[in-house]
C-alpha cells in the first residue's frame, strides 16, 4: 500500500476510535488553499480539529514529533479558515487534539497544543 492510503486507513481508524470516546466527526480531511485538516469533530462544546499520524515503528520518530511548531501554525491557519468558511460563531471554544498510532497502539493527546 502507499502512503496515502495508509494514512487513509489511520485516519478512518481515528474517526472511530474517537466516535467510541464521544466525538461526533464533522469533516474528514477538510481541505483548502492553506492545506489540509485531518478531522474536524465535535467534543462536548469543543469544536476539535484533530491531527492523525501514524508511525509502523520508531526509526522515522515518533508520530506526535512530527507536530512540530511550522505544523502546529498550519494546522491553526487551515482551522481559522475553516471557521470563517462554515460561519462559526467568534466565541466557539475550539482545541487541538492529536491521534498517533504506533503500530497498533493509539495514543490521544487532548488540547495537544495551543496557537
Amino acid at each position: 500500500m502507499n502512503k496515502r492510503t495508509i494514512g487513509s486507513d489511520y485516519e478512518q481508524k481515528a474517526a472511530q476510535y474517537l466516535e467510541t470516546r464521544g466525538y461526533q466527526i464533522l469533516a474528514k480531511n477538510y481541505r483548502c488553499k492553506i492545506g489540509e485538516i485531518d478531522l474536524v469533530a465535535q467534543d462536548g462544546t469543543y469544536l476539535v480539529f484533530v491531527e492523525v499520524k501514524y508511525r509502523a515503528n520508531a526509526r522515522a520518530g515518533w508520530g506526535l514529533d512530527s507536530v512540530n511548531i511550522k505544523k502546529q501554525h498550519r494546522i491553526a491557519r487551515v482551522a481559522s479558515w475553516y471557521l470563517y468558511e462554515k460561519h462559526v460563531r467568534e466565541n466557539q471554544p475550539c482545541r487541538f487534539d492529536v491521534v498517533s498510532f504506533f503500530g497498533e497502539e493509539i495514543t490521544l493527546i487532548k488540547d495537544a497544543f495551543q496557537v
